[in-house]
């Protein structure tokens, strides 16, 4: 099966962000109900119980984290993503590492697009300028275990194991 280890988020006006972007790129847009941050990619394994132990000793994010701005992967950009670089996701991902993961050059990011081809360059760097330091969206206090299965119509995706953290909002 084939296994990763992630964190759900919410794109606040994700429709927006792949509308200014429709003209300008070409891609495969990750479904809105499939957005994540990936802590680690684990790949085909045989047992899921080995993973399951490790991550019981990892605590969830204490509360939610805020996603800023866009970036992308690749020159050619090839990969589109939302970043999201505060300081506690680096310390968590410090804690995957001391638990027995492998977080091999860990960025934190949330791929929204496998761009297939960029229309316009610069009105492609002009649009990622607009989202400069902009919110938009949240990491929530949660960290799953995934399985994804790989279809024609795209990656299923199915949570085996999670653990999150309650966050009391007040009135």
């Amino acid at each position: 099966m084939r296994l990763f280890v992630a964190s759900p988020v919410i794109i606040d006006d994700y429709a927006s962000i792949k509308e200014d972007f429709s003209e300008i790129i070409d891609g495969k847009w990750t479904q809105e109900d499939h957005l994540h941050l990936t802590w680690v990619f684990l790949g085909e394994v045989k047992k899921m119980e080995p993973i399951i132990d490790k991550l019981s000793n990892i605590t969830p994010l204490e509360s939610e984290v805020s996603i800023a701005e866009l970036g992308y992967f690749g020159r050619p950009p090839k990969i589109f993503f939302a970043k999201a670089e505060d300081r506690v996701l680096y310390d968590k991902a410090r804690e995957f590492k001391n638990a027995g993961f492998d977080l091999y050059r860990f960025k934190p990011h949330i791929t929204l697009c496998r761009i297939n081809a960029i229309h316009d360059y610069k009105a492609y760097k002009e649009m990622l300028k607009t989202y400069k330091e902009k919110r938009l969206g949240t990491i929530l206090p949660e960290v799953s275990l995934y399985q994804s299965t790989l279809t024609k119509e795209g990656s299923l995706y199915e949570r085996k194991f999670g653990i999150r953290n309650v966050i009391k909002k007040s009135i």
